[in-house]
């Protein structure tokens, strides 16, 4: 059974599902989410980060790439604190270490999304080591996860998927010739 399959109609997963999953992102900041959701969710069901999808963003502070980069002793004690979040040291830190590897990116990229466009295509296989290497706290499950929800990867939606379609529309990376 497939996500597209029991998504429709789930406070949660469906919208996640119709209006997110396997759509190309462009902003730092979402992408930046994106990441942190999935390595929150590791251990953990999709359901639970999407409930707390919110107070992630709001802990956060949107998700501010280059706010997130400046967390210090005082921000991480915080979020340690936040019982609205996932209170994961390993996890906390790894968010804002990975922020300040996407300032590093940038400043070679232009962007994140960039810096994904310039590896693309890699097969799942390469992009977990480029992420290993690049990222903290970026098994396989997560990068898998990361790169299949922003268009980076086949699989998202099944063809007959109604959602499909409208992905294909949006022109995700993992469909564009090589």
């Amino acid at each position: 059974m497939s996500y597209c399959d029991i998504a429709p109609g789930h406070p949660y997963h469906g919208p996640y599902h119709a209006k997110e999953y396997g759509f190309p992102i462009r902003k730092d900041a979402r992408l930046l989410e994106r990441l942190a959701l999935e390595i929150n969710q590791a251990g953990l069901s999709w359901l639970t980060i999407l409930k707390k999808r919110q107070n992630f963003f709001d802990a956060f502070d949107g998700f501010d790439v280059d706010r997130v980069a400046r967390y210090g002793k005082r921000e991480r004690a915080r979020l340690l604190g936040d019982e609205g979040i996932i209170r994961n040291e390993l996890k906390i830190n790894a968010v804002i270490e990975n922020a300040r590897r996407i300032v590093l990116i940038r400043e070679s990229h232009g962007s994140f999304a960039r810096w994904l466009d310039a590896h693309h295509p890699l097969v799942k296989e390469e992009w977990v080591r480029l992420f290993k290497k690049c990222f903290l706290f970026t098994g396989g499950e997560i990068t898998g996860e990361f790169l299949l929800s922003t268009g980076y990867l086949p699989g998202a939606h099944v063809e007959t998927c109604p959602v499909y379609e409208r992905v294909a529309k949006k022109n995700p990376p993992w469909m564009r010739a090589t």
